[in-house]
């Protein structure tokens, strides 16, 4: 359905004494509110059974957070990657081994920011804590801690004019709502997310929420960050995953120009049905894919594990190393140590056990400080994350 703009545009002065014209959006629900047709019926039912299919996995895997731990590092390179990063699951694992990244370090840190900031959210929601703007704040002051945004007041609304696309706000594709207008903005957002004025089905809200934040572009950096990982954190305080399994950015990724074309048209032209027929598609997709990356994994690791139990004397170590390389694909031999709790020796040995089978293979080409990597893991957990 075509409302119309879905909000107003005011001529405000930039710091540069141009003017340009801000666009304000009307707060959440759509008025008139949303029309869903069969279509994007289908497409939603589609999407909440492919997020139960999705959040069952989680019971059915033998240790989710084994799993979750290089997954949720997956979506915080693909979130990045959007941004212009070029680091690769690679490079974080290996800063995260104290080793040096192929990436530019900055690069690698923004990355490294941003699992610190998923893992913040969920343990604040975890805690009882709700999806607040204060929450958003938090988030924003951890991803922006250290890196290239850190000049741009992190974890603080902006007090200045941006813009999307464009070298200024003269000749920008957007410009987002004026400072002094932002946190107005956010405050009806936050009351939308807590179900005021009326509650919203979980799955349309966080498309809806998405859409709203990328328009409103509260911070000087980060937003597009943020904005996606509103979606699972809304949809584990909702109660529709129990773990944060569920990320679009690979999906956003690879549909870049349509992702921002279909937020124009909700701007402009006040669609919001075209969106929510794209993000419902968006969430079956990824969830499908999600549970279809868990079995492939848990399939590895069930093959090698049986064929760690025949190497003998070794074996029990050995599957101790194991154990941990499914959570981290990449480590060096004082990392395990740490993490199994095993001498050096008795973790060197089982590393070479487990490399003369084909598991696991040395990276580094050092003699000291040697990497190893869990390769057929590693393989899939790198699909769709290769920088073009």
């Amino acid at each position: 359905m075509e409302r119309g703009a879905t909000g107003q545009f005011v001529t405000t002065s930039t710091v540069g004494r141009e003017s340009v014209r801000a666009f304000i959006p009307d707060p959440l629900p759509p008025h008139p509110p949303l029309t869903v047709d069969s279509q994007t019926r289908n497409e939603l039912d589609s999407a909440l059974l492919a997020l139960g299919r999705l959040d069952s996995v989680s019971l059915l895997l033998p240790d989710t957070h084994l799993f979750l731990y290089s997954y949720i590092r997956r979506e915080a390179v693909l979130s990045s990657q959007i941004e212009g990063t070029q680091s690769s699951l690679a490079d974080l694992l290996l800063y995260e081994n104290e080793s040096a990244p192929g990436a530019p370090l900055d690069d690698v840190i923004e990355v490294s920011n941003y699992v610190a900031a998923l893992q913040h959210g969920l343990e604040r929601l975890a805690e009882g804590f709700p999806l607040s703007n204060r929450l958003i704040r938090e988030i924003h002051g951890i991803l922006l801690s250290g890196s290239r945004g850190e000049g741009k007041t992190p974890g603080e609304f902006r007090r200045s004019q941006n813009w999307i696309g464009g070298t200024r706000p003269g000749n920008a594709v957007f410009v987002p709502p004026p400072p002094d207008r932002v946190a107005d903005c956010m405050a009806q957002l936050e009351r939308f997310i807590q179900g005021d004025p009326q509650s919203t089905p979980a799955l349309i809200k966080a498309a809806l929420a998405h859409a709203q934040f990328e328009t409103i572009h509260p911070f000087l950096d980060g937003n597009g960050r943020v904005g996606r990982l509103l979606i699972p954190l809304l949809l584990c305080s909702e109660g529709v995953l129990r773990e944060p399994l569920l990320y679009l950015s690979l999906y956003f990724k690879q549909r870049r120009s349509e992702y921002y074309q279909l937020l124009l048209q909700i701007r402009d032209k006040g669609d919001w049905e075209i969106w929510l027929l794209f993000f419902a598609q968006g969430v079956k997709e990824t969830a499908d894919a999600a549970v279809s990356t868990s079995r492939i994994l848990v399939e590895i690791a069930r093959e090698d594990r049986s064929r760690i139990q025949s190497l003998g004397r070794v074996a029990g170590s050995a599957l101790h190393v194991h154990q941990e390389l499914q959570a981290r694909p990449i480590m060096s031999i004082p990392h395990l140590v740490r993490a199994t709790s095993l001498t050096a020796p008795t973790v060197t040995h089982a590393l070479r056990a487990l490399e003369a089978a084909g598991i696991v293979r040395e990276t580094s080409g050092r003699r000291r400080g040697r990497l190893y990597a869990y390769s057929r893991y590693l393989d899939v957990l790198n699909q769709g994350t290769e920088i073009r």
